[in-house]
């Protein structure tokens, strides 16, 4: 996966990641533009589960004057206008209502957006990096999301193994986090025990690596001796 990443770190084309949640699919989209020729150009991320519509509209493509009561003089760009010329994460992709889905693909199609509000199309060069934990293909056989959308999405898929499926990055995360939440609590942890580490690698980790993290920090916090 990191490979392949690395490969289509150079272009411009569109990427779908998916994978379980806390699986790593933010930490992925962001090296994929770091490492290529725009990483010094802006990277923004916006969570399509976590905002109503009517403000996730405004957040994306921005809003022009007199677009709704209140609402700022001069108007205000969206996401998509800030991440020009750079990269922009769209997370929980699966939770796009079908009007912003439509929007989204004319941005895919014509690299235009038109703002909450606007008259004018705005020309946009942005790489889209989509992310979701839920099954897209399934939710098109719903007719909850676009198959013509979901075609320009998967232009480049990404698909992320959960933790169970990679036992051997387990002792390197381990390893990783210990260092990191024992500098962080000022503790000289040297290691862990033959048998945590063994219970650590058969475990199943339903949360993957956000859990393995979240536990290490609570076993970091806890211990009073070096292992």
């Amino acid at each position: 996966v990191k490979n392949k990443a690395f490969k289509i770190s150079s272009g411009n084309s569109t990427v779908l990641i998916t994978g379980e949640s806390g699986t790593g699919k933010e930490l992925i989209a962001r090296a994929i533009h770091a490492v290529g020729p725009y990483g010094h150009r802006p990277f923004i991320s916006a969570n399509c589960g976590a905002v109503p519509e009517n403000l996730l509209e405004r957040e994306l493509f921005g809003y022009d004057e007199g677009a709704f009561p209140g609402d700022r003089r001069g108007g205000r760009p969206g996401k998509l206008e800030l991440a020009n010329g750079g990269a922009i994460l769209l997370e929980e992709i699966g939770n796009l209502s079908l009007y912003l889905q439509a929007k989204l693909l004319r941005l895919l199609q014509d690299r235009r957006i038109e703002r909450v509000g606007g008259a004018r199309l705005i020309p946009v060069d942005v790489r889209v990096i989509a992310a979701t934990d839920s099954d897209l293909q399934d939710l098109v056989r719903k007719n909850l999301f676009r198959d013509d959308l979901y075609y320009r999405l998967s232009v480049i898929p990404l698909v992320i193994p959960p933790l169970r499926e990679r036992p051997d990055d387990i002792p390197l995360l381990l390893e990783f986090y210990m260092k990191r939440f024992g500098d962080l609590l000022g503790k000289n942890i040297q290691g862990y025990t033959d048998e945590a580490l063994k219970a650590c690698v058969k475990y199943y980790w339903p949360g993957n690596v956000r859990e393995l993290v979240y536990a290490v920090e609570y076993a970091i916090n806890l211990e009073e001796n070096s292992r």
